[in-house]
């Protein structure tokens, strides 16, 4: 009987063992990932002057995170942010309809913040039309988020900053 007990405590344990090293094994790309997961929920701000909802949500097997972005005014527009080796993508499905692919360089260690830059933009009917030409993604803590989006338009260049507020946590 207490042969039993100790193999089966020896077992227990080494199943958590395996698990935390198993935990361990993650890439930097995997841990980024996982920190963008943690978005999950619901969060509001201002946008252009406008209210603005975002939705995070985990799709695709766990896989995918996309991003709704639905403005009080105007269109909803899609992100969706996966692993790609040892960075991120996130590809833009925007109101503008065309779709900038963008990219973090290699993933080398998890922050607060990633920057993603364009890779390639479809959809464009013309190189002077409105497309974003980057991501800054900056969780500054677990209820408030900032979004930097650089854009070029006809030849010119800018940036727009959002900043976010959680209000509602994933269910789990």
């Amino acid at each position: 009987m207490k042969r039993t007990i100790v193999f089966r405590s020896v077992g227990v344990m080494a199943l958590l063992v395996a698990a935390a090293a198993l935990a361990s094994d993650k890439t930097k790309s995997e841990q980024a990932f996982d920190h963008l997961a943690s978005l999950q929920g619901e969060w509001q701000g201002i946008a252009d002057g406008v209210n603005t909802t975002l939705i995070y949500t985990l799709t695709a097997n766990g896989s995918t995170l996309m991003e709704q972005c639905r403005p009080e005014k105007g269109h909803e527009m899609i992100t969706m942010f996966t692993i790609d080796g040892d960075h991120l993508i996130a590809t833009h499905y925007c109101s503008a309809k065309n779709q900038p692919q963008m990219e973090t360089p290699a993933i080398s260690d998890v922050r607060k913040s990633l920057e993603f830059s364009l890779v390639r933009v479809t959809g464009l009917k013309s190189p002077d039309d409105f497309h974003n030409t980057g991501l800054t993604v900056i969780q500054e803590d677990n209820d408030h988020l900032t979004q930097e989006w650089s854009y070029q338009h006809k030849g010119k260049t800018g940036k727009n900053i959002f900043r976010f507020t959680r209000v509602r946590q994933a269910a789990s």
